[in-house]
């Protein structure tokens, strides 16, 4: 089993996205606030294997779950 703690850059790593600072950063700016009606992984801005991903890690409650719940913290906040 990963025991790893993983980080927010890390993340978008793993999601194929730009993971420097300045571009989370922008991501977040650019996608917030995601309303509270949609699940983190349903949102339209995903693609659909970024979407399984964060689903599963979910689910399973697996070593990526905390990391994706603050990703979901930041999007929820208003700009």
């Amino acid at each position: 089993m990963d025991s790893h703690t993983h980080d927010l850059n890390a993340l978008f790593q793993q999601l194929g996205l730009p993971s420097e600072t300045k571009a989370l950063q922008a991501f977040v700016s650019q996608h917030s606030p995601l309303a509270e009606t949609i699940e983190l992984a349903d949102a339209p801005f995903w693609s659909a294997s970024q979407a399984t991903f964060l689903r599963e890690q979910l689910n399973k409650d697996a070593d990526w779950a905390e990391v994706v719940d603050q990703l979901n913290l930041l999007l929820r906040r208003p700009r």
